[in-house]
C-alpha cells in the first residue's frame, strides 16, 4: 500500500525542506515535489493532503518512565497541588470516588514542596494520616527519589525508634527518633512495595491506552525505564510488552532501558534472561535497549551527588545510589556482552564518577557502545570537555529548566550554575545530545520541551531574556536533538529520525509552522496527525 503525503512543508534536515513524501510498506520511498510524486505514483497511491502544514520526523523521547506515566493517569492527581492541604483533599476525594482502587493502599506521584505557596516543607506522616490511618499511603515527590508515607505504612514495615537504616537509602526521623514518614533513595522502593500493584491485565490495558495518549502528543518512539523501577517483575514485563506488539496493539515504538536490584540479577539477565532468550526481529517496533543505572538522586530533593555540597549545607554531598565498585562491575559486565549503559546523573560528582567508570569499560579506548549520561545537569567546564573529548552521549531534559532555573543558583552557586544545563554548548561542540522528558517527572509533550530548549524561559515567559540565553538552541537543532540524535542514542540513526528515503515512515504533521511562529507559541503546538510505520495512529 502506498501513501503520498503532499502539499506540505517537509523538514528534511537543516536548511533542506521539501513538499511531499511517498510511503510504502512502513518506509519512506521518496521525498520530493508534490507534482512529481503525484504524477509518477498518484494513480496507485492514497493521497493525503497536508494543506500546507509542516511535517517533521516523529519525536523520540530518549528517556522517560512510560508505565509510571501510565499509572499517573489512573491515580490521584497531585502533580500540580499548591499546598499539602490541597494534596490531602485530592487524595481523600480520589478514595471516595475509587474505593476499589485504594482498598489495600494508595500510591500517587507528583508533589513538589518548592511549588507549595504556604510552606516549603515536605509532607510527613502526620499530614498523610489526615488522608487515612487504615490503609498504607505512599505519595512520591515528582523526582521519585523521595516519598512521604503515613503512620500505617511505617507500622507495617516494623520501624521503630532505633531501627537500622536501609542500604543505599534512609528514612528520616523526628526529634524522638521515630520515623517521620519521609523516605529517601532505595528506601522509597521498600515503602512502595507495600502498596498492592496493578494486575498484569490492568497494566496491559494501561500501556495500550498510554501509547495512544503519547502518540496524540507527537511521540512516535519512546526509550523507557520501566523494568526494574515501575516493573520489578522483569519477565512479566517483557511478556506483556511482547504480547502488546505481537497482537498489533502497540502504536508507538518502544525501547527498554533496564534496571537491576543487584549484580547477580544482572548476571542472570545476561546468561539466561531476556538478553539471552528474548526475541526481537529486525524492524521490530519493540526493542531491548541498554542497562540503566542510578548514580545519584535529584537536585530538588537535595540528593544529587555534589563535589562541594550545597550552598547552604556544604556537608550535604547528596546520595550515592550505587557505589563506584558496583558501578565499575556493572560497566565491565556490560562491555563483555556488548551492552550499552545509560546512567542517571545529576550532580557534578555523580557525572565525574560515572565518566570514570565508563572510561574503564571503553573498548579499545573508545565509547563504541555509546554509553550515555541521562540528565547531566550540574557540570563545570572540565566535565563538559571530558564529555566532548570522550564522545559520551547525553540524554538531556530541557524541560527541567522551567523549574530548576529558580533553584539552581541558590543550591549550587552562580558560578557552577553558569556552566550547568549547558545543553547549547554541548550541541555546538559536537556532543551527541538527545532530548527526553523523564516523564512523569515532567510532561512528555515534545513542544513544551522544545520551547524550553529554544527560549530557556519558564512557562510564564520569564526571564524575558532567557536563563543563560547563550545556551539556547535554534529550532532546527532542537528538532534534530529530538529525532536523529535520539535515534543515534539507540543505534538507529540509519533508519529513524529523518524524513529521507529508506527511513521508517514515522512523521508528525503540526497545526502551525514551528520554524516561523513566535518562539513563545512553540509550547502550544498540537499535532494534526501522527504516523508510525506508515500507519496513521492519531488524527485530529
Amino acid at each position: 500500500m502506498r501513501t503520498i503525503l503532499h502539499n506540505a512543508k517537509v523538514y528534511v534536515e537543516k536548511g533542506n525542506y521539501s513538499e511531499a513524501v511517498l510511503v510504502e510498506d512502513g518506509k519512506i520511498k521518496k521525498v520530493g515535489e508534490s507534482g512529481e510524486l503525484i504524477g509518477e505514483y498518484g494513480q496507485s497511491s492514497t493521497l493525503y493532503d497536508c494543506q500546507g502544514k509542516t511535517l517533521v520526523p516523529g519525536f523520540n523521547d530518549s528517556h522517560m518512565h512510560f508505565m509510571q506515566y501510565g499509572e499517573t493517569l489512573f491515580q490521584a492527581k497531585i502533580d500540580d497541588v499548591s499546598s499539602i492541604d490541597e494534596m490531602i483533599e485530592r487524595c481523600r476525594l480520589f478514595m471516595e470516588e475509587h474505593p476499589d482502587r485504594v482498598k489495600d493502599g494508595l500510591h500517587a506521584i507528583g508533589w513538589n514542596q518548592d511549588l507549595f505557596i504556604d510552606s516549603k516543607r515536605m509532607p510527613d506522616r502526620f499530614d498523610l494520616d489526615k488522608i487515612s490511618t487504615d490503609i498504607p499511603i505512599v505519595l512520591e515527590r515528582v523526582c521519585g527519589h523521595i516519598v512521604s508515607t503515613n503512620t500505617k505504612l511505617i507500622q507495617m514495615l516494623g520501624l521503630e525508634v532505633g531501627s537500622p537504616q536501609y542500604p543505599n537509602g534512609e528514612f528520616m526521623v523526628d526529634e524522638t527518633g521515630y520515623p517521620n514518614g519521609i523516605f529517601k533513595g532505595n528506601a522509597c522502593n521498600i515503602a512502595k512495595d507495600l502498596i498492592p500493584d496493578f494486575t498484569m491485565e490492568e497494566r496491559k490495558e494501561m500501556a495500550i491506552q498510554t501509547m495512544k495518549t503519547v502518540a496524540a502528543m507527537g511521540l512516535t518512539s519512546i526509550q523507557s525505564n520501566d523494568v526494574g523501577t515501575t516493573f520489578m517483575d522483569g519477565p512479566a514485563a517483557y511478556k506483556m510488552f511482547h504480547e502488546i506488539y505481537d497482537e498489533g496493539k502497540g502504536c508507538v515504538r518502544y525501547r527498554h532501558q533496564v534496571c537491576f536490584n543487584d549484580l547477580d540479577q544482572f548476571k542472570g539477565f545476561l546468561a539466561e534472561g531476556e538478553y539471552k532468550k528474548g526475541v526481537y526481529p529486525e524492524d521490530s517496533m519493540l526493542t531491548l535497549g541498554p542497562l540503566k543505572l542510578f548514580k545519584d538522586g535529584s537536585l530538588g530533593a537535595r540528593t544529587a551527588l555534589m563535589k562541594n555540597g550545597y550552598v547552604s549545607d556544604r556537608d550535604n554531598h547528596g546520595l550515592e545510589w550505587l557505589s563506584q565498585e558496583e558501578m565499575e562491575e556493572y560497566c565491565k559486565l556490560a562491555a563483555e556482552h556488548g551492552m550499552q549503559v545509560v546512567t542517571h546523573v545529576i550532580g557534578d560528582l555523580a557525572i565525574e564518577k560515572t565518566i570514570d567508570a565508563y572510561e574503564k569499560a571503553f573498548i579499545d579506548g573508545e565509547n563504541k557502545l555509546r554509553h550515555s549520561l541521562i540528565h547531566c545537569q550540574i557540570t563545570d567546564r572540565n566535565l563538559l570537555d571530558r564529555i566532548r573529548d570522550k564522545d559520551i552521549l547525553v540524554a538531556a531534559q530541557p524541560i527541567f529548566i522551567d523549574y530548576d532555573m529558580h533553584i539552581v543558583e541558590e543550591l549550587c552557586g552562580k558560578e557552577l550554575a553558569s556552566t550547568s544545563y549547558n545543553f547549547g554548548t554541548m550541541l555546538r561542540e559536537g556532543v551527541h545530545l538527545s532530548y527526553g522528558t523523564d516523564c512523569p517527572v515532567e510532561t512528555c509533550n515534545p513542544f513544551e520541551n522544545i520551547y524550553e530548549a529554544v527560549t530557556r524561559k519558564d512557562r510564564d515567559g520569564k526571564p524575558s531574556e532567557g536563563f543563560y540565553p547563550e545556551q539556547c538552541a535554534d529550532v532546527e537543532t532542537a528538532i534534530d536533538a529530538y529525532t536523529i540524535e535520539s535515534a543515534y542514542a539507540e543505534f538507529m540513526e540509519d533508519v529513524k529520525g529523518r524524513i529521507k528515503e529508506g527511513y521508517y515512515a514515522d512523521m508528525v504533521l503540526l497545526d502551525r509552522d514551528i520554524f516561523t511562529i513566535p518562539q513563545e507559541e512553540i509550547k502550544d503546538i498540537k499535532p494534526v496527525m501522527t504516523m508510525v510505520n506508515g500507519q496513521i495512529v492519531y488524527a485530529e
